[in-house]
């Protein structure tokens, strides 16, 4: 992966728009993090393989970024986003890392299904 590229990234979220696709959406503060500290409260979020045709979408930001995907009824939403790429099945991955390295946030669209 490698940092978010605003104009690319929206290139590719065009190409996935007005199409039946598969979305991943992950967020987390921390695995297990309220096993290491009882007063942390610990929230996530975890989508996989939601199939959706969306509108149009924008990527918003100057780091970390967010993105909006425009569905019939409604939104998806996804911020803190750092990093991208385009893999060798052509899904869009983006990430969202903290300061520490550590997985806060990720965005994946998929013309098929994810494992």
């Amino acid at each position: 992966m490698e940092p978010i590229l605003a104009d690319k990234v929206q290139e590719y979220i065009n190409q996935f728009a007005g199409k039946d696709v598969y979305i991943h959406v992950e967020t987390t503060n921390g695995a297990y993090a309220s096993h290491f500290n009882e007063g942390f409260f610990s929230a996530g979020c975890f989508i996989r393989n939601a199939k959706v045709n969306y509108e149009h979408g924008k990527i918003a930001g100057t780091g970390p970024y967010r993105i909006g995907l425009k569905l019939d009824l409604g939104w998806i939403y996804v911020e803190g986003l750092t990093h991208f790429e385009l893999d060798d099945q052509g899904r869009l991955l983006l990430s969202g890392h903290g300061h520490d390295g550590k997985l806060a946030a990720a965005l994946e669209i998929s013309h098929t299904p994810f494992d």
